[in-house]
C-alpha cells in the first residue's frame, strides 16, 4: 500500500501530464477529419485548382466563341499564369489570350472554336500564317499557340512546326482541360524558361 508520500507523488505526476492524453485525442480527431475529407474528395491545401470543376470537351463545344476564349484564359490562370487576359475581339491582330507563365515566358494564344467539334471546319494554314506574322513581332510572344476544340489540317501542322508555332488540337485540349498538367508540359519544343519560378533557381 502506498504511503501518503507515494500517493502525493502519484497525484502530482498525473497533474503534470494531464495534457498528454488530451493532445493525443485532438490529434486523433484531426486525422479522422482529414481522412474523411480525402475520401469525400474535398480540396486540400496546395492542390492546384482549389476544387474548381475541370472543363470537358462537350462543355467547351457548347460555348460561345468568346466564352471559349475565357475558358482558355482560365486554364492558363490555373497553370499559374496570373496575368492571363482575354484580348480577343475586333482588331486583336491574331491574339485572343495573352499570358506570362511562372517561368517568365510570354504566351500568345489564338482561339479557334468550332461548335461542331471535329465535324466543324478545320483550322488551316492561313490561320497559322496570321499568328506567325503578329505573335512575336507585335505581341512579343515566346510561345505562340493556336487552340481549337476541332481539328487542324496536315499542311497547317507542318507549317506550324517549321515556324515554331504550337498546335493545341482537340486531343491536346481535352488532356489540358480535364487534367492537372500545365500546357507547357503537354507541348513539344517549348522554349526554355526565361526566369525561375518564384522562390526557385534554374538548374
Amino acid at each position: 500500500m502506498l504511503g501518503l508520500g507515494g500517493l502525493a507523488l502519484a497525484v502530482e505526476g498525473l497533474l503534470a501530464t494531464w495534457w498528454v492524453p488530451a493532445v493525443a485525442a485532438v490529434l486523433s480527431l484531426a486525422a479522422g477529419v482529414h481522412r474523411g475529407q480525402v475520401r469525400a474528395g474535398c480540396p486540400q491545401p496546395g492542390v492546384r485548382g482549389g476544387g474548381r470543376r475541370p472543363e470537358t470537351l462537350s462543355r467547351l463545344d457548347a460555348m460561345h466563341h468568346s466564352r471559349f476564349e475565357d475558358a482558355v484564359r482560365d486554364l492558363l490562370r490555373r497553370d499559374g499564369c496570373r496575368d492571363a487576359v482575354r484580348v480577343g475581339g475586333a482588331g486583336d491582330l491574331g491574339a485572343d489570350v495573352t499570358a506570362t507563365d511562372p517561368f517568365g515566358r510570354r504566351w500568345v494564344v489564338q482561339c479557334k472554336h468550332r461548335r461542331q467539334g471535329l465535324a466543324g471546319s478545320p483550322v488551316g494554314t492561313p490561320d497559322f500564317q496570321v499568328l506567325n506574322g503578329t505573335a512575336r513581332q507585335v505581341h512579343g510572344a515566346d510561345v505562340a499557340v493556336i487552340v481549337t476544340n476541332g481539328r487542324v489540317t496536315a499542311p497547317a501542322v507542318d507549317f506550324a512546326g517549321r515556324q515554331r508555332l504550337h498546335v493545341v488540337d482537340r486531343e491536346v485540349l481535352g488532356a489540358w482541360a480535364s487534367g492537372g498538367r500545365p500546357l507547357w508540359q503537354l507541348l513539344p519544343a517549348v522554349p526554355p524558361p526565361r526566369s525561375p519560378p518564384r522562390g526557385e533557381r534554374l538548374p
